[in-house]
């Protein structure tokens, strides 16, 4: 299942074996409004998809992203932890062209703020196991440049966790 249709925004031609997953986790974010929900489903497969870089997501970054999801989306620990592996699960299942329909569709649904946040968020994953590799940093750069963010979004943003590149501790 693609994460667009996940979160409702592709019809399903028949039903999978994960379905009871999804009814799960819709149930457990029935409380917020479905644009939240498919905003914070958005979130996290991006956080997933700068976990899963090295095509491995470490317990740091899964922990990571649970805190993220957990604050933004003024969760329960147990509900963030559902979305995120939700989240990771579609995220290997997916495919590139994932990657930039869920970015789109969460540029088309949030503020330049919102954004920036998201870009703090996803260098925090990356940074989680103590050091952002480059591909983790070119992963940034181009979900940036998918949410239509400026070089000098992700620089000023990249700034802010020096001491974790890889390439300074060289």
């Amino acid at each position: 299942m693609s994460i667009l249709q996940w979160l409702g925004l592709v019809p399903r031609s028949e039903p999978s074996a994960d379905a009871g997953v999804v009814r799960r986790v819709a149930r457990a974010l029935e409380a917020l409004p479905p644009e939240r929900a498919e905003y914070l489903g958005l979130f996290a497969f991006l956080l997933a998809r700068v976990a899963n870089v090295d095509l491995h997501i470490a317990d740091t970054e899964t922990e990571a992203m649970a805190r993220i999801v957990e604050t933004a989306g003024h969760l329960p620990p147990d509900q963030a932890a559902l979305v995120v592996e939700i989240a990771k699960a579609e995220h290997r299942a997916s495919g590139e062209t994932q990657n930039y329909l869920a970015a789109r569709a969460l540029r088309d649904q949030s503020s330049d703020a919102e954004r920036m946040d998201l870009v703090h968020c996803l260098f925090a994953v990356a940074a989680s196991d103590g050091v952002i590799s480059v591909a983790e940093e070119e992963a940034i750069r181009g979900i940036c440049g998918e949410l239509r963010l400026t070089d000098r979004d992700y620089l000023d943003i990249r700034s802010a966790y020096s001491e974790h590149r890889s390439v300074n501790k060289a």
